[in-house]
């Protein structure tokens, strides 16, 4: 983390109609986002009360993950002849960018009225190992119930890009995510070791507990409540949202990506760091992540879509998130 004072961290609050979502600076953070339901404003992403608890605890609640989100097997990775080796931080394999990633930087952070603001971070060549100097600039825009991320990289020389998305959803506002209905446009997916590193093969999804091509209860899904922590091959051609949640007090979040996969993390290590937001308990399975992204362990796996960025071709992604009642 930073030895960022606590009076450079700032925030903007977007609001748009009755909804408002609050950004940080510290790692593009999705601090709070309000939903209006009846006469309540339900809490629907994780967080903390207090935003500087995001200075003091490590973690990934709504951050911006990257240089290259998703794991990175042995930390390295070699292009045009040379081996790149990066910052260890989930045993000898990398995750989420490494040690002081993206999501532990504070950005440059610049209102754009009531519902837009614009971040910016340079990462210098050889930061957690990566090769180039890369200027990151994510601009969030709150458009009556959407909220789209435009994300763009500009390297100055090849190098692996990949960002994801990181907030933890739960449409109650509080208690775990089992009674909620998921629905997935996927394919198929790739399945991994015991470290979560793709062995390089694209699987059908059929009677895997992470099969939700048909909207399905959480719960039914996963009765022995094992949790689901898989990166999911999405349905580029498909016409519906890569991913619909819908939970039991009417509120339904639609998402739409131009990315090929979809991280799903149902929260099975989730625990409690820091007073969280008022009425939510940050426990096992009290939130899920959806993530857009590229796939896991790119780099290496050459049948995988390419994640090399080049000046030429800069890194861009675009993600919108929509909420609203049935």
């Amino acid at each position: 983390m930073d030895n960022t004072a606590l009076k450079d961290l700032k925030s903007h609050r977007l609001d748009a109609d009755d909804m408002s979502v609050t950004i940080l600076s510290l790692g593009c953070i999705t601090h709070d986002w309000r939903v209006p339901l009846g006469d309540a404003l339900v809490p629907i992403v994780l967080s903390y009360r207090d935003p500087a608890d995001h200075l003091r605890h490590r973690g990934s609640l709504g951050i911006i993950a990257g240089r290259v989100a998703n794991r990175i097997a042995n930390a390295q990775f070699s292009h045009d002849g040379t081996t790149y080796h990066l910052a260890a931080n989930e045993g000898r394999n990398q995750l989420h960018g490494g040690p002081r990633g993206l999501a532990s930087r504070n950005w440059s952070l610049e209102p754009d009225g009531a519902t837009g603001v614009q971040l910016s971070h340079r990462s210098p060549d050889g930061d957690q190992g990566f090769p180039g100097n890369v200027d990151f600039t994510v601009t969030i825009r709150l458009q009556n119930n959407r909220l789209i991320y435009d994300m763009i990289a500009m390297p100055d020389r090849a190098t692996p890009i990949n960002l994801a998305q990181h907030s933890y959803y739960n449409l109650m506002g509080s208690g775990t995510i089992w009674d909620h209905q998921l629905q997935i446009a996927s394919l198929a997916y790739t399945p991994t070791d015991g470290a979560l590193i793709p062995t390089g093969k694209i699987a059908p999804l059929d009677g895997q507990p992470f099969d939700y091509r048909q909207q399905k209860l959480i719960r039914q899904a996963d009765p022995t409540q094992k949790g689901a922590d898989v990166n999911l091959v999405l349905d580029q051609t498909a016409k519906k949202p890569a991913a619909t949640l819908s939970a039991p007090n009417g509120l339904c979040l639609k998402l739409w990506t131009d990315q090929p996969g979809l991280q799903l993390y149902t929260g099975a290590k989730l625990s409690a760091k820091a007073p969280p937001m008022e009425a939510q308990t940050h426990q096992a399975f009290a939130g899920l992540c959806l993530e857009p992204q590229h796939f896991p362990d790119a780099p290496n796996q050459s049948q995988f879509p390419s994640i090399i960025c080049t000046p030429e071709r800069p890194y861009h992604q675009r993600l919108t998130i929509e909420v609203s009642p049935l």
